[in-house]
């Protein structure tokens, strides 16, 4: 009986885990038709491009847990790079290091507000849901927070490297003295980076909450 219980268990968990790589390939061909499609994942403003494309990196962090939320976002981060190589706006030399007009060109931190950025967001969202929804309780609030979160994460780091390691070429660039690039980007960060995060919030936690009802009947585990 014993032996009988044991090989169900592990038949269980094998499909668990089946069905979360399922997931995972599921949410990644979604960020690249997200990230393929004009103007339905990467939004170009002109300035820089709003996206949509880290919605499903949330939804990974939230029902896969961290470190699938990682990988999706490194995975993220390479359409982003692919993105500003091939189909360039104004800001593209801070996303990567192949693009460049003039004297101002990407470098290694292109790389680095490219990719670190994008990975964090699903970290973060995955840590953040699985603090507040602890014990099973709370667990909309939860999605919510963790798409808020993890949205801002990827917000404020982007723009806080573009300003750190690319500030006067940014500036230039975009046409703004550099002495005003601080509430340029902070204004930015309000227009674009919020309503991404309340976008995200709304449309994370709708689709999150009837999955993560068909992982509490035997629905995939989460990456640990």
């Amino acid at each position: 009986m014993r032996e009988r219980q044991q090989e169900e268990c592990a038949v269980s968990k094998t499909r668990q885990k089946t069905t979360a790589l399922v997931q995972m390939a599921l949410l990644a061909a979604l960020i690249a038709v997200l990230s393929a499609v004009p103007w339905l994942g990467y939004i170009n403003l002109g300035f820089i491009n709003a996206t949509t494309v880290h919605i499903p990196v949330i939804i990974g962090g939230i029902l896969l847990g961290p470190k699938a939320g990682g990988v999706l976002g490194g995975f993220f981060g390479l359409t982003s790079l692919l993105k500003n190589t091939f189909q360039p706006n104004l800001s593209s030399f801070v996303f990567s290091p192949f693009y460049g007009v003039g004297e101002t060109h990407g470098n290694l931190w292109s790389l680095v507000i490219c990719l670190v950025p994008r990975i964090l967001i699903g970290v973060v969202a995955g840590l953040c849901y699985r603090a507040i929804a602890r014990g099973g309780r709370r667990k909309t609030a939860a999605m919510a927070v963790a798409a808020v979160v993890g949205s801002l994460c990827n917000t404020l780091l982007v723009m806080g490297g573009i300003y750190l390691f690319f500030g006067p070429a940014y500036a230039a660039a975009q046409g703004v003295a550099y002495g005003a690039l601080f509430g340029w980007i902070a204004a930015l960060v309000g227009t674009v980076g919020v309503p991404e995060a309340l976008v995200a919030a709304v449309l994370s936690t709708a689709i999150c909450r009837p999955l993560l009802a068909l992982q509490g009947r035997g629905g995939p585990v989460q990456w640990r």
